[in-house]
């Protein structure tokens, strides 16, 4: 495979946007990345090898891409950025491996995608440096569209990977931590320093992995109103089930329903939403779904 110059590095990245007079995008949170050792701890964790296929969202000047040409079978990049195509059809041109298409993940029609550039059956791997600003949206359509994807790894904003990885009784755990670990096990792989990007941005990374499960960790009645219950019972942290309940379901179910409910499904009332696991949580959606 070739051998130029990796794109990630201080120098090569410098280059590159004088070259083409590129400027950053404060509103499309653009950050670099510009150290080659990060990029390929990512693609270990990540499991890229000559087999496997990988999609990548928001390759920038190719940085990530040009990691996964070299170590993948084919990658697919969605770069929504117009004025970044001709940049990386040239900063990648070595690689013929490499579909870059100009387009917004949240409206890419990624199952087609997937269907067009990959053979059935081949291992798929999503590998990103997500935007901060828009990382939750991303991950969300990714993981409700259930894409035929081994694991997602990530690179986001270190609060956020705590976040969708935490466990119950701790501060960052909360309702994006149970609809993400519904769909996946998640894990945070590495933390990443603001100095390996360019800009800088004002706060830490981590590498985020997701890895999919086969089926859902419980088993609930309806989908949506188990996060529906999930959501309510973060209305406001410091708030006890029963608070966050009672409003939430106001004008439907009184708080006697609610306690015999809570009481069915064995939780105490005066517990706080971020002291219950993912197994509590089904339990007490699918004792007040039976009510309706």
């Amino acid at each position: 495979m070739n051998k130029q110059k990796a794109i990630a590095t201080p120098t090569k990245t410098r280059q590159i946007l004088s070259e083409y007079g590129f400027s950053f995008k404060k509103s499309l949170g653009q950050n670099f990345l510009i150290d080659v050792n990060i990029l390929e701890n990512i693609l270990q964790y990540a499991g890229v090898d000559q087999n496997a296929g990988a999609i990548e969202i928001g390759p920038g000047i190719g940085a990530l891409t040009e990691q996964l040409a070299i170590h993948a079978d084919r990658v697919v990049a969605f770069e929504i950025d117009q004025r970044l195509v001709p940049i990386l059809q040239e900063t990648l041109s070595a690689y013929e491996n490499v579909n870059i298409i100009n387009e917004d993940i949240l409206k890419a029609d990624v199952r087609k995608v997937i269907r067009e550039n990959f053979t059935e059956g081949q291992p798929l791997k999503i590998v990103a440096n997500l935007p901060y600003y828009i990382t939750t949206p991303i991950l969300m359509k990714l993981l409700m569209e259930q894409l035929p994807v081994d694991n997602i790894t990530v690179m986001i904003q270190k609060e956020v990977a705590d976040r969708m990885a935490a466990s119950p009784n701790t501060k960052s755990y909360g309702s994006l931590s149970i609809t993400v670990q519904y769909y996946t096990n998640a894990k945070v792989v590495m933390n990443v320093p603001k100095t390996v990007f360019m800009p800088q941005p004002n706060v830490d990374s981590a590498v985020l992995q997701l890895q999919l499960r086969d089926k859902p960790p419980v088993d609930v009645a309806e989908e949506a109103f188990f996060f529906d219950v999930v959501q309510a019972t973060f209305g406001q942290r410091r708030k006890t089930l029963m608070n966050n309940l009672s409003r939430h379901f106001k004008g439907k179910l009184d708080k006697g329903q609610i306690r015999e409910r809570l009481d069915k499904a064995d939780i105490d009332p005066s517990r706080r939403g971020e002291s219950l696991t993912m197994e509590e949580f089904a339990r007490l959606a699918n004792s007040l779904h039976d009510i309706g």
